[in-house]
């Protein structure tokens, strides 16, 4: 993704300096913020918009999908990404909703822990403190490190929503990032944590939750539990610039179904 400039590096021109005013003459400017989670996908779909539409600027702001949402409402950019579905009150505040993707979120934990099968009920007991030693679930004898992501984090949110641990967890670490998330955890040989799982490395491992490997094809058939979607959000009663609708009705046709599934995740169309 080397051809992608990140927002961060450019913000004040995206916003109406000289850099858009040149973009748009050269064949135009999409902007995204949001969802590191969905850095992979957004990414591999941005280069090949660029190289199908000679001239275009796409970028892309790794903020976090509470940012991003909040990014589109306030007109600071055209898509906002969010690893979750938007809240009613977001709705309510002229937000729309739109499934790119339907993402495992994976339960990892060091390739030097012997733990390899986990229930949603023994992971949703570990975070809320009710499980707190390895030798509970199978493992060696050692207290739980529980890694998580910070407050406003999508992938928090899905992954409190589906093990109901919403305000109950007990986090050792909270951290801003899924890459922050995967090296912790590799780090250390009794933590746990919790990522996209089109992100995860070979620097952790993936456990099976049920008995169930976390796959493309296990979300895309329901069988693994801890899955949640990819959203586009964009203003219900804005609509987006000519360039920018171009690229959004790119991302969400079947022709981007196999660049999609590419990156580890289920295509919603």
């Amino acid at each position: 993704m080397k051809k992608i400039m990140y927002v961060m590096l450019i913000m004040a021109l995206v916003t109406g300096g000289l850099f858009a005013q040149g973009a748009k003459e050269s064949g135009g400017m999409v902007s995204t913020d949001g969802s590191t989670s969905m850095e992979k996908v957004i990414g591999a779909l941005g280069e090949q918009f660029m190289a199908d539409n000679p001239g275009v600027t796409f970028t892309y702001n790794p903020t976090g999908s509470g940012s991003g949402i909040t990014a589109v409402a306030e007109g600071r950019c055209d898509i906002g990404l969010s690893s979750r579905a938007l809240k009613d009150a977001e709705k309510a505040q002229g937000l729309k909703e739109t499934v790119l993707a339907y993402d495992g979120i994976a339960i990892i934990v060091s390739n030097d822990n012997p733990v390899s099968n986990l229930s949603l009920d023994q992971i949703a007991k570990m975070y809320t403190g009710q499980i707190t030693n390895w030798k509970e679930v199978g493992g060696k004898d050692a207290p739980i490190v529980l890694i998580g992501r910070e407050a406003g984090s999508g992938t928090r949110d899905g992954f409190e929503s589906i093990t109901k641990t919403k305000d109950k967890n007990k986090y050792r670490q909270e951290l801003t990032s899924t890459g922050d998330v995967i090296a912790t955890v590799g780090r250390n040989v009794d933590a746990i944590g919790y990522a996209s799982l089109a992100s995860v490395k070979s620097t952790v491992k993936a456990v099976t939750v049920g008995g169930v490997v976390p796959s493309e094809k296990t979300v895309k058939d329901g069988s693994y539990v801890v899955q949640r979607p990819f959203v586009l959000v964009t203003k219900a009663d804005t609509p987006l610039s000519a360039t920018a609708q171009k690229f959004f009705d790119y991302i969400t046709s079947a022709k981007a179904s196999s660049i999609i599934s590419a990156t580890g995740v289920v295509s919603a169309n």
